[in-house]
């Protein structure tokens, strides 16, 4: 991306669009009875509730009443479907993890199969985004965590502990095309989940190379443990190779989740937050509720004069429910150098 004079006057920049990610499978309720919802109904409030505070995005996960990771589609479609009733025009972003956490303790965390991951092309009503892991990597999510980040929660039982150390993600090249040939022909957005420079490569040879011809909106997951570092210098190094045209949305956890988001309002970026990310205040004082982290959000962004987003300006931004025809055109409209006249991109993909 090209930050040129003026870009941090808000003026210039787009209004902050907000993801809530409210739900943490990566917790149980009992890690935070106030804030997890269960109840099909508490889970639609939830999503009411993120929507009235500032949020325009909902990245969407669902419970049982057991308070476990829900793995059934059916249970997608009755949250999808109600919070469409609910708030019609917020984004509807489902986690492309489905749920990762163990079903047992003692059971690794593990992403369920590729085949049921494809199923999230089915579901109905459609939702607007897939988040896409592009890349198969580790990914530990108590890399960036502090013991006291995990004090009186169910990650202070070891076992659990190192069934996160130990998660991977699975995303190899043939899931990856044929997961976002799926999405794509169920009209829903790819969301990719880029963990550095590296996944970001690869997006773009998806785009160049024809696999996707859309808009190019992802987040920069920066959680370490095989996701980058939430450093100035590791963000800095992702933006210089992004095109203008991409929307870009900053992701850190734990207690990185404030300043990283701080850093990407100021920056024009847009931001995540919620308990999926991190349970904790700044100072660790109190647990905050993913309304509450919503509120700071917005409070710091209109400190700096950056509008919010409304849904109606974040779907415009975002482009739901825009495809390009052409490689060219996807290329052009993302800011993208185009393709090389005699350039042999495509040598991996093969015609048969």
């Amino acid at each position: 991306m090209n930050f040129l004079d003026g870009h941090l006057f808000p003026e210039n920049q787009q209004p902050l669009i907000i993801t809530a990610a409210p739900y943490a499978p990566g917790w149980l309720p009992g890690d935070f009875p106030e804030d997890i919802p269960v109840t099909m109904d508490a889970q639609i409030q939830k999503a009411v509730d993120c929507y009235n505070a500032g949020a325009t995005v909902l990245h969407l996960h669902v419970r049982e009443l057991d308070g476990k990771g829900s793995k059934r589609l059916s249970k997608f479609n009755e949250l999808i479907a109600g919070v469409r009733r609910a708030v019609p025009e917020m984004i509807i972003q489902v986690g492309g993890s489905i749920s990762f956490a163990p079903e047992n303790e003692g059971q690794a965390a593990k992403w369920l199969s590729d085949d049921t991951r494809h199923m999230l092309a089915d579901l109905d009503p459609t939702p607007d985004q897939v988040t896409v892991t592009v890349n198969t990597s580790q990914m530990n999510v108590t890399d960036q965590a502090e013991d006291a980040d995990f004090k009186g929660t169910s990650r202070e039982n070891m076992t659990m502990f190192n069934a996160y150390k130990n998660m991977t993600v699975p995303a190899n090249p043939d899931w990856v095309e044929e997961h976002v040939r799926r999405l794509t022909a169920a009209g829903i957005q790819s969301a990719f989940q880029c963990y550095n420079i590296n996944s970001f490569e690869s997006v773009e040879r998806l785009m160049r190379r024809g696999f996707y011809k859309g808009p190019l909106v992802m987040n920069w997951v920066a959680i370490g443990g095989g996701m980058d570092k939430p450093s100035i210098y590791s963000l800095s190094n992702f933006l210089h190779a992004v095109p203008d045209g991409a929307v870009v949305t900053v992701e850190s956890h734990v207690r990185n989740v404030q300043p990283i988001n701080t850093i990407g309002i100021a920056m024009g970026l847009h931001v995540r937050c919620g308990i999926e990310d991190g349970l904790w205040n700044q100072r660790r004082t109190e647990k905050i509720s993913s309304v509450k982290q919503i509120e700071q959000l917005v409070r710091i962004s209109r400190e700096l004069g950056r509008d919010i987003a409304t849904a109606k300006e974040a779907r415009e931004i975002s482009k739901i429910g825009v495809f390009y025809d052409t490689v060219e055109e996807s290329l052009q409209a993302n800011g993208f150098a185009p393709n090389r006249n005699g350039g042999n991109q495509g040598f991996l993909r093969k015609t048969q």
